[in-house]
């Protein structure tokens, strides 16, 4: 527009995040776009870094509004950033004499400024700092201006060491918790963010310090009632947010995993003679000289056997294996204490049964807890995008061990269906991890659900699920099968057409449609039993099959040319388009014959008769049929016919690559010679 002073202006976008148009970003520009001629970015920067230091209220907290809305555009901030622009916020926030809405869009500006990375988090003076965090310790501060003093300490606090004990010191746990209790939802996710923060970036005895005090004000209750069972949905961010609580709280059992049993650790072996006394305790009951060391050690070997050790003369050996380390020890532990009755029932009950049908505690708990690690993903880091929480994790205290109850009452449960012996112990743990993991799919609100719906799930239930899935797996089957169904594809397609064309012989009833819409006229037509002639003609309503004979026009399949159909048929070239007109359209087809160009015009009833039709007067013409009857008639055909040819190989996997055909021998001297015989 031979503007003076062009360097000026710029173009901005008009909608949405008004971004400045400049030489990297010009080419995403989309068609539509609507841009506006405007003050260049460092113009208007220079102009706001003046505003923001006015004496006059009003100029200072339009400029600060303007600034926090420009500052996310990149090249913008770089302008006001070069104009050290960043320092004079710094005073405002500092000073302290500004408060509510232009304090709120000071911050704002600084959120959206800092976060192109431009300048270091560590620049910031502790000054500044601390007035940031005033506003989350104080009580009567606007919610806005919480919401982004907490944004602001969930970003600094991973950038150092430093900036993380100084927020960790200045802004409590139970400040936090405070702001959690809140109704607003916005200062409750922040204050949410900044407590994540806090636990990802701590050390591990940090962070277990921090997660034991949570536990101890009730946190977890707390977001069970308020937030997962509140009346507004939870956002992705939360349930993120959730979803990390919930990994670190669990992957304080990685330590626990990670650590074999030490054989000459007295605390350990303690534990594990626990187990042996509460299960067996009348008979533990009797005087220790009663019997002599070795007597006594081959009875406690006994009942190490009974409890499903592998190795019971030195049962701490099972233990060794790590993971699950010592945590398979604490989950038998809390079992035996926690459920005391049901702990002796397993094992009496295990006790009296056949040795080879004989559940084994020890092994199945062992394994189990296993299980449950690698499903609960303990001892892997937190995912950045997440959301995959569950409810029933809030609602119960030690949760990892009272899931561990239900599933290994669960395991002796499955193991009874499933009549198993010691041999089946693999098969029976993937039905509980099956059983486990599809329960856990169906997000149960609590444990109590979760244990109902666990134990509906059993081995039959489990059977049918896979039978099912194995039916509809019938796009990833293996080559050879793929090569088998590409074999009977001719076959069946011949049985398709053989079919159409019995359909056309036995004819279909048409109505006429004139030009004034009435359908009053009908017609039959029908294919000669030997497929050489198409005879048609008027019919008197109710007739339902008229004999051939009473047909008296007739076109020779010889003289048909080609099959029109929709737009290309002429009987549907001059109508107007109205929706009944669309109706008709999926309907219409045509059969142009005779050296004149004549047509023989057709309003199929119903789709179904439609495919029928044009496919059979494909198959006349020599053609392919087209219609989408024709695939879905192939694909119910190739299905049954597949079950039932591959009947034979149920549970055989079948090898992608053919086995190799052997070489011929070196000599075929051993060939019978038939010229000496008939000398």
């Amino acid at each position: 527009w031979s503007l003076p002073n062009a360097e000026r202006y710029a173009l901005q976008y008009a909608d949405g995040r008004q971004t400045y148009i400049t030489e990297s970003n010009r080419r995403d520009i989309k068609n539509g776009s609507i841009l506006r001629l405007t003050t260049s970015p460092d113009q208007e920067a220079e102009r706001l870094y003046i505003g923001i230091q006015s004496k006059n209220v009003d100029v200072k907290t339009d400029s600060l509004k303007k600034l926090a809305d420009l500052s996310q555009d990149i090249t913008f901030a770089q302008e006001f950033i070069s104009r050290n622009g960043l320092k004079q916020i710094y005073s405002i926030v500092e000073e302290g004499n500004d408060a509510g809405e232009m304090l709120a869009y000071t911050l704002k500006a600084f959120t959206e400024l800092m976060e192109h990375d431009f300048v270091s988090w560590e620049n910031l003076s502790t000054v500044f700092i601390k007035k940031i965090v005033s506003y989350v310790n104080m009580n009567a501060v606007d919610a806005s201006i919480q919401q982004l003093s907490l944004s602001i300490l969930e970003n600094m606090v991973p950038t150092s060491r430093l900036l993380f004990e100084l927020v960790k010191k200045e802004v409590t746990l139970d400040r936090l918790l405070t702001h959690l209790q809140v109704t607003n939802a916005q200062l409750q996710l922040k204050a949410m963010a900044l407590l994540i923060a806090l636990l990802l970036s701590a050390t591990d005895i940090e962070r277990r310090d921090m997660m034991d005090y949570l536990r101890e004000k009730n946190i977890r209750q707390f977001i069970h009632k308020n937030i997962i069972h509140s009346s507004e949905p939870l956002g992705d961010e939360m349930a993120h947010y959730l979803y990390v609580l919930q990994s670190v709280s669990l992957n304080l059992c990685e330590h626990r995993m990670k650590t074999s049993m030490d054989p000459y650790s007295q605390e350990q072996r303690d534990l594990l003679q626990s187990l042996r006394q509460t299960a067996f305790e009348s008979e533990s009951e009797v005087p220790a000289g009663t019997f002599s060391t070795e007597r006594r050690r081959s009875l406690c070997a006994k009942e190490f056997r009974k409890l499903g050790f592998m190795n019971n003369s030195n049962p701490a050996e099972d233990l060794r294996r790590a993971p699950p380390g010592l945590l398979a020890l604490d989950n038998m532990v809390y079992f035996s204490r926690n459920t005391p009755n049901a702990y002796s029932r397993f094992i009496l009950e295990n006790s009296s049964r056949e040795d080879k049908h004989e559940c084994p505690f020890a092994r199945s708990s062992i394994q189990l807890t296993l299980i449950l690690c690698e499903i609960l993903h303990i001892g892997e880091p937190c995912s950045e995008t997440a959301q995959a929480f569950y409810p029933m994790f809030f609602g119960q205290d030690h949760f990892f061990e009272e899931l561990f109850c239900i599933c290994i009452q669960l395991v002796n449960k499955t193991w009874k269906e499933m009549r198993a012996t010691q041999e089946d112990f693999d098969k029976v743990m993937q039905v509980v991890r099956e059983q486990i993991t599809r329960t856990l799919s169906l997000k149960p609100t609590s444990l109590e659900l979760f244990k109902t719906r666990v134990n509906t799930m059993n081995y039959s239930e489990i059977l049918k699920l896979r039978q099912m899935e194995r039916l509809h797996q019938e796009e990833t089957l293996a080559v050879p099968v793929l090569e088998l169904r590409e074999k009977l594809k001719p076959e069946l397609l011949e049985l398709i057409r053989q079919q159409r064309l019995l359909h056309l012989c036995e004819g279909t009833l048409f109505r006429k449609i004139s030009s004034r819409r009435r359908q009053d006229k009908l017609w039959y037509c029908r294919l000669s039993p030997n497929h050489k002639v198409l005879h048609y003609g008027d019919v008197e309503e109710g007739v339902q099959s008229p004999p051939i004979e009473s047909l008296p026009e007739k076109i020779p399949v010889a003289d048909m040319k080609m099959l029109l159909v929709g737009k290309e048929c002429p009987h549907t070239k001059e109508k107007s388009s109205g929706k009944q007109n669309k109706d008709v359209l999926e309907l219409a087809f045509s059969i142009v014959h005779d050296v004149e160009e004549y047509c023989l015009n057709f309003i199929a009833p119903t789709r179904y008769e439609f495919c029928l039709w044009t496919d059979g007067l494909n198959v006349l013409l020599g053609k392919e049929m087209t219609s989408e009857r024709t695939q879905t008639d192939l694909d119910v055909l190739l299905s049954m016919e597949l079950k039932l040819r591959l009947l034979d190989l149920e549970n055989i996997s079948i090898p992608d690559e053919p086995p190799p055909i052997p070489k011929p021998p070196s000599s075929l001297n051993f060939c019978y010679d038939f010229s000496h015989a008939e000398q």
